[in-house]
């Protein structure tokens, strides 16, 4: 099989299934190289709030597309793909295997389906979008985006200012929709190997979700976003509207109390899982894993299957 027609793992899932632990087990008994499908783990210095998993670890256990921007970059899901095709490249080339690790669900999609063709930015208009977000907040334009496009609308979090931005000014450009991946207009995609870990218990998840919250806390959360600020980071960029930080941010202003903070960062998080877990549903060719969140998933398992698909695209 020509390589640029092989199938490339991916394990999914919601944000707290454990898919980094499984990850770093598959490449202990297989020739697989991970990188990461994460938004939040290109940015250097945001380690806590992020959950990135720790020097030592990624040391043992590397991960392409980890700390490969300035918390005052933006990343969008071109150069996401672009980034991964050329890793993907690299790792075959090694003549190891590919694993797509993480729960940026729209990174998956694009790189998957191909992106459609958009016209170039135009800074003017971007900064006539920033002035209006000034004055009437992101979710405020996400309710416009709703109205204007409501596919689009659904798989953009309220408070993601940059996709937001870009589809509105996509819509002012040119008169329509955002072209979805997968679409006629959209050009380029590689094939996939689509696994997916799940906890069956919701309050499990739910749980998981609140008990790495306080880790962050304890671990130096305030801290890390403190530091970032002094290093002039500034609190409305991209990277500061993280879940995390952007409740940290308005519990250092003195816009909240703390235990209000712990609820929104939390809730937050129980949200991202929710529209993760609605996305994969929707997605056909995904081979799920379940466990119930205490005792990890049967790696046996899914080694065998891991490796009886490779075996069977001849890979």
């Amino acid at each position: 099989m020509d390589s640029a027609t092989q199938p490339v793992l991916a394990l999914m899932g919601t944000t707290a299934t454990g898919k980094t632990e499984l990850a770093a087990a598959l490449t202990e008994v297989l020739p697989i190289e991970l990188v990461s499908v994460d938004s939040s783990l290109v940015y250097r210095g945001m380690d806590i709030g992020t959950a990135k998993p720790g020097v030592q670890f990624l040391k043992k256990y590397p991960h392409a597309l980890v700390d490969i921007r300035a918390p005052t970059d933006t990343y969008s899901a071109a150069d996401f793909c672009k980034d991964a095709n050329q890793v993907i490249d690299q790792i075959r080339q090694r003549g190891n295997i590919p694993l797509l690790v993480g729960g940026t669900s729209f990174y998956f999609s694009a790189l998957e389906n191909g992106l459609p063709q958009l016209p170039a930015a135009d800074p003017v208009l971007r900064e006539q979008i920033a002035d209006q977000a000034k004055k009437h907040g992101w979710a405020e334009m996400h309710k416009r985006l709703s109205k204007l496009d409501p596919k689009r609308a659904t798989k953009i979090d309220p408070n993601d200012a940059q996709r937001i931005q870009r589809a509105l000014e996509i819509i002012e450009l040119t008169g329509s929709t955002v072209p979805l991946p997968g679409t006629d207009q959209a050009r380029g995609g590689i094939p996939l190997i689509k696994m997916a870990l799940a906890i069956s218990d919701r309050s499990v998840l739910h749980q998981r979700i609140s008990t790495r919250f306080e880790q962050m806390i304890e671990q130096g959360l305030q801290q890390e976003v403190e530091v970032l600020l002094s290093k002039g980071v500034p609190e409305d960029c991209i990277a500061m509207k993280m879940i995390g930080y952007r409740q940290m941010i308005d519990y250092l202003n003195g816009n909240t109390a703390f235990e209000t903070m712990n609820a929104a960062a939390t809730g937050a998080t129980r949200q991202l899982a929710k529209r993760q877990l609605t996305w994969l549903r929707q997605h056909r060719g995904i081979t799920w894993f379940l466990s119930d969140g205490l005792n990890s998933i049967n790696n046996d398992v899914i080694t065998k299957y891991v490796s009886e698909k490779l075996t069977g695209f001849g890979i």
